[in-house]
């Protein structure tokens, strides 16, 4: 029999009828009151105080649908999001903070509203709440932890919108709970195992919900780090300040930030890297200076995180458990218990059986220019290779085919155009040349590292008139 949820913020109670049928799945796996599910400002918060806070929250939320969680605090956001789940509500999960994607979110839910831990107001949302978790319930003692129904809709996630318009994905609790178990049986940890992760990427992205929030939830060892580190030293600090063994979960852009900067980091069990290709010479480079494994995620918003890969020494994709690859059609497929059904993939693969797999490229990555075939993602690849180069990325505008040519942005201090041109001619096809190529300080990337295809259109028209 499934445990009775602690309050009656649970918005479908769970009672002696047909409803005990359907699976349920606890809010929080293996609960010890004195298990360390944070590490928040230097302490320690254990389970039991993270309980009473989230029935304390989820009492204090206003009775509406949908939730935009923008907690900056990690912690907070975790409180926040299984307060959600909790009274029955569904956390939005926009793909950025940008006051456009907020105003395109709120037209489509009306009935959102915003749960904020600072002091500022976020453009684009009209009902904003603040954080507050003042007591209001007290869980019994002996109470049980809420069984949430596996079917229950939890969170609608968004795509990053990188290859065009973002779109809506629907959550349920149980493929959050079974996707968070997958992961951890790829990241190679042992069921209660004991470790800290600390994330550079924000806990509304999905790759960043799924290592940060859901594996402290669905697995019973996993202590979160509640900031959010950018920059080289603040990743080393906030390393400092969890427990061993530590699992950086990161970008690419912030692993060659952090192997340019020379940081003496303390001991990392794992770093884990999702969000753009990683280049085997990073990942090796990576392994050596950190002593260390780098270990690669393969996901997508629709299916979650669904395979992995050590970079530093293999070049396919392995499915996690559970988890089937097909290329058929013209298209990538992939399936797994969890999932609602077979789901379409953005990007092209090359099945080596159910389980394994090479990455070609995204669908809509792919170039023909002169009846050549090549993929933006093998060309970023060339792009950042090249010594000196510290990010670069290639853009192809709309227009019919052959009447458009590629864009190139690149960061590299110190080269100017002719030399990274004369790089690259040594390297491509001349078809594939840029023109125009533009030096930049730095790209706009996203909190996440992404560059949506937008971002590079509005960046290619501004840079076109100067």
């Amino acid at each position: 029999m499934a445990n009775r949820p602690l309050t009656k913020y649970q918005d479908k109670i769970i009672s002696h009828d047909a409803s005990l049928l359907r699976p349920h799945y606890p809010l929080i796996d293996r609960f010890r009151d004195a298990r360390v599910i944070a590490i928040d400002n230097g302490r320690s918060i254990t389970l039991g105080e993270f309980f009473r806070e989230v029935i304390n929250l989820a009492a204090n939320l206003p009775d509406r649908p949908y939730m935009v969680n923008l907690c900056e605090n990690r912690y907070r956001f975790l409180a926040a999001f299984a307060a959600a789940v909790l009274k029955g509500q569904i956390n939005l999960l926009p793909p950025s903070r940008a006051p456009r994607v907020l105003q395109q979110v709120t037209e489509q839910y009306p009935q959102l509203y915003c749960l904020v831990d600072g002091p500022e107001s976020p453009e684009g949302l009209d009902t904003i709440v603040r954080y507050d978790c003042s007591p209001r319930q007290t869980p019994r003692q002996d109470a049980y932890i809420p069984e949430i129904p596996g079917d229950q809709v939890v969170a609608i996630a968004f795509t990053s919108g990188s290859t065009g318009q973002p779109r809506a994905h629907v959550k349920t609790w149980l493929s959050f709970c079974e996707s968070a178990k997958l992961i951890g049986a790829g990241l190679g940890l042992r069921p209660e195992q004991s470790a800290s992760v600390i994330a550079t990427v924000p806990p509304q992205h999905m790759y960043g919900l799924e290592t940060s929030i859901l594996l402290p939830l669905c697995l019973g060892g996993i202590a979160l780090y509640s900031g959010k580190p950018f920059f080289p030293a603040d990743i080393g600090a906030a390393l400092e300040l969890c427990p061993e063994p530590r699992i950086l979960v990161t970008t690419p852009v912030h692993i060659r930030a952090l192997i340019e900067a020379g940081e003496d980091l303390p001991d990392i069990e794992l770093i884990v890297s999702a969000t753009a290709p990683l280049s085997r010479n990073w990942a090796a480079k990576a392994e050596g200076l950190f002593r260390t494994r780098v270990l690669e995620i393969y996901g997508c918003t629709e299916a979650g995180s669904i395979a992995s890969r050590r970079t530093s020494r293999d070049d396919m994709w392995h499915a996690f458990d559970g988890v089937r690859f097909q290329a058929k059609g013209g298209e990538s497929w992939v399936d797994a218990h969890h999932l609602p059904g077979p789901i379409v993939l953005n990007d092209l693969i090359e099945c080596c059986g159910a389980r394994q797999f090479k990455l070609l490229g995204r669908n809509a990555d792919l170039v023909n220019i002169a009846g050549k075939r090549t993929s933006l993602g093998a060309l970023n690849h060339v792009l950042n290779e090249i010594d000196g180069v510290r990010d670069g990325v290639f853009f192809l505008p709309d227009g019919l085919e052959g009447t458009v040519r590629l864009i190139a942005f690149a960061v590299a201090p110190g080269k100017t155009k002719e030399q990274l041109l004369a790089e690259l001619q040594a390297r491509l096809d001349p078809v594939f040349l840029p023109r125009p190529l533009y030096l930049l300080d730095k790209l706009p990337r996203s909190e996440t590292g992404k560059l949506p295809r937008q971002t590079l259109a509005e960046m290619a028209e501004q840079l076109s008139t100067i």
